[in-house]
Formats: structure tokens, C-alpha cells, sequence
């Protein structure tokens, strides 16, 4: 679905920068009470909805799917990344990680009890968004629920050789409203969206969506 020039670029920039982003970012669940209530709500909506394993795609090192596990939920992560799948493996070996993108998922309609999409969709062209929503619904079993968390923003952010690492990307910026739109049509419901100042590491409003399928289309 995503251009494999994109899926590519995105690869080679967490192949390289994966062990010094582990690390970057090893304690930040700790430090964000918000977010962990965000995941807890998740976590209970999916126990409720006892639909399916929860999917935490672009799961980078597995702190989330950890997270997850610890609350829980019957949870498995999936990463582009083959280094972060690695890194993931290794500190979470009783958890399930898989290498794949989380637009082509070899998984059938309604599978999944959950998707949870931590930051995962900032590397998804604009143009491909809808495709990628709409995936996540084909995936999603009736009344099963989403949690989206982004940076707010309408230009991307380019990041060039982070750490020294010799490589950029481009991280997409995305305005609440037109993305809790966009899962509208979809075909998702919009339970909540919140949105979050920024802490002293970040530059710019932080946003999560809430939502689930329809028990009936």
C-alpha cells in the first residue's frame, strides 16, 4: 500500500538509528502518566471487547507492547524494522514481534481485537492515509477498538543524520480533525481526541484518537 521508495527509506532510517533510539527512548512511558491512562483505557476497551489479539503496529523496540502485555492485553507487535524487531525480541522475549508493514498485513478481515498506532502513522505519505485507515478497519473485529497518537502540525518535519547516523526521513505532522475525518471515512467511530501540550523534549502538541469498528457496518 505505502510506495516501496517510502517503506525503503523508512527501513534504512530505523535499521540504522534502532539501538540509539532504544535507548533515547527506553524510560519516556514513565515519564508520561497521560499516556499510560491513554494505553489503560485501550487496554480495558480491548478486554472488553474480547474480540481478537491486539496488534501494536510500528511497535519500534516493544516498550508499548509491553506496556500492553503488563495491562493485559493479548498483544503482538509488528515493525518494518528488522533491527527493531531485534532490539524488541531481546527485551521482551516472552512477547511476539513480527517484521512487516502495517499497511499489508497477511492477516484476515477482522482479526485483530485492537490496533494500537504509537506514532506509526507520521511516516505514511498524506495521499496514502486513507489507504492505511482503511486497513486498519478491514483488520479490526466489530466493536473492536484504535488508539492513534501523532505529532500535531501540517508541515513534516525532515530529520537528517540523527546521532550522526548517515540518513534522513521525513516525519508527517497531521491536524486532529482531518485525521478523526478521515477515519470517518473509513468507516471508524471517534470515541475521543485529546490533545497534549508539549513536554520540555518536544516542539510541538502531541494528539491521540480513540476509536473502534461498528458492530454492524
Amino acid at each position: 500500500m505505502t510506495a516501496p521508495s517510502s517503506l525503503r527509506t523508512t527501513r534504512a532510517f530505523y535499521d540504522a538509528f534502532a539501538a540509539d533510539y532504544a535507548e533515547r527512548f527506553r524510560t519516556v512511558l514513565e515519564d508520561r502518566p497521560l499516556d499510560r491512562a491513554l494505553l489503560a483505557a485501550f487496554a480495558e476497551l480491548a478486554r472488553a471487547a474480547d474480540a481478537g489479539p491486539v496488534a501494536d503496529l510500528g511497535c519500534g523496540p516493544g516498550r508499548v507492547t509491553a506496556h500492553l502485555h503488563s495491562l493485559g492485553a493479548d498483544v503482538f507487535g509488528v515493525d518494518l524494522s528488522p533491527q527493531m524487531v531485534a532490539l524488541a525480541r531481546r527485551a521482551h522475549p516472552g512477547l511476539r514481534f513480527d517484521e512487516g508493514s502495517m499497511t499489508a498485513l497477511d492477516l484476515a478481515d477482522g482479526a485483530l481485537g485492537g490496533i494500537v498506532a504509537w506514532y506509526s502513522i507520521i511516516h505514511t505519505p498524506p495521499k496514502l492515509l486513507p489507504q492505511v485507515l482503511a486497513e486498519f478497519r478491514r483488520l479490526l473485529a466489530p466493536s473492536a477498538p484504535l488508539l492513534i497518537a501523532f505529532q500535531v502540525g501540517t508541515e513534516p518535519l525532515h530529520l537528517a543524520q540523527p546521532l550522526g547516523h548517515p540518513v534522513s526521513l521525513d516525519f508527517h505532522r497531521w491536524q486532529p480533525d482531518h485525521v478523526a475525518e478521515l477515519l470517518h471515512q473509513a468507516g471508524l467511530t471517534v470515541d475521543a481526541r485529546l490533545l497534549r501540550e508539549p513536554d520540555s523534549t518536544e516542539k510541538v502538541q502531541q494528539a491521540y484518537l480513540l476509536a473502534r469498528k461498528p458492530e454492524k457496518p
